[in-house]
């Protein structure tokens, strides 16, 4: 990972409770795999620990580690740099996705709840008018039975799921990865994507990024959601046509919260900066400052799973990778 990643995410109590399990020097961070002095030290190299910024995990790399048994992520993805070689040499791999996730599940849960109470429309008002825009008594605000569809049943979808089975509102999931079975044991209804679409007053993004999901919701699924919905991503940008999103706005049927964006960051001339029913955050969903502990006290205890023989909880395999965000 990136030298400025390990303290971040190995504060000096779990670092030193990691060094008493392996043989670690917090130095030996690998920018470069091609490095001489990364290849030396990768020849004794039993378990590699990544994070933002691992290089790619080649043919000449996993060659000069020949006694690499696992590699332990302490972030979501491995997409970007575990090849289908790794899985070939029978090299473990597991991700602290599921840490990651919670922080993004917390911040969407905020986000459906403010979307309920119309937070960001009222907001808007409040600072034209500089007054009380209401009686007291506003009919389409609050969260009693509104209807939250989730697209998506990745960890971060079905963490929010959790998240949201106390309140009182009906959630929805679409998944063509998710039986009927899987869905009841989420206690939510599986519905086709048009359907969701169309009975959700909040719909909330969670799918992965593949060519099979760019532009999910295009122009056809914006015109399907009800006037006066909210639609939220916390996955990836390319999920969203942002040309349609950017009709649907400005037309005041639809309103948009985007932790996520295509490109990323936006242009300085995008209009989704301008809109008043688009609020925008700089994809701070996920694990960001003290939450960044949290993926190194994952990746502490698969250690400590790893060495006494135990099977690892979070373990990935090369299958799951188009299933999962």
């Amino acid at each position: 990972m990136t030298a400025e990643n390990v303290p971040r995410i190995f504060p000096p109590d779990t670092l030193a409770r990691l060094r008493e399990l392996v043989d670690i020097d917090p130095s030996a961070t690998a920018g470069d795999f091609t490095d001489p002095r990364v290849r030396a030290r990768l020849a004794d190299t039993e378990i590699l620990i990544t994070g933002w910024g691992c290089p790619v995990l080649d043919t000449g790399t996993l060659d000069a580690a020949p006694k690499l048994r696992a590699v332990l992520h302490a972030a979501g993805s491995v997409k970007s740099f575990a090849t289908p070689e790794v899985w070939e040499r029978g090299i473990v791999v597991c991700s602290a996705a599921a840490a990651n996730a919670l922080p993004v599940a917390e911040y969407t849960l905020a986000m459906i709840l403010l979307a309920g109470k119309n937070v960001f429309a009222h907001r808007e008002r409040l600072r034209a008018e500089r007054a009380f825009p209401h009686d007291g008594t506003l009919p389409a605000t609050g969260n009693f039975g509104r209807r939250v569809g989730v697209v998506g049943a990745s960890r971060i979808g079905r963490r929010l799921i959790e998240l949201l089975r106390p309140l009182d509102l009906e959630v929805g999931l679409t998944d063509p990865y998710v039986d009927e079975a899987a869905a009841d044991a989420l206690g939510v209804p599986l519905l086709p994507l048009d359907k969701l679409l169309a009975g959700s007053d909040i719909v909330t993004l969670h799918a992965p990024q593949t060519p099979q999901t760019r532009h999910l919701i295009g122009r056809r699924e914006l015109a399907l959601m009800p006037a006066g919905s909210v639609l939220v991503n916390t996955a990836r940008g390319s999920l969203v046509d942002h040309d349609a999103l950017v009709e649907a706005l400005r037309a005041g049927r639809l309103s948009a919260i985007l932790d996520v964006t295509d490109p990323e960051p936006l242009p300085a001339d995008s209009p989704l900066y301008e809109l008043p029913n688009a609020f925008l955050t700089p994809h701070l969903a996920g694990s960001q400052g003290n939450e960044l502990a949290r993926l190194g006290l994952s990746v502490l205890a698969e250690t400590e799973r790893l060495l006494s023989g135990e099977a690892p909880q979070f373990r990935i395999g090369r299958e799951d990778l188009e299933r999962t965000a």
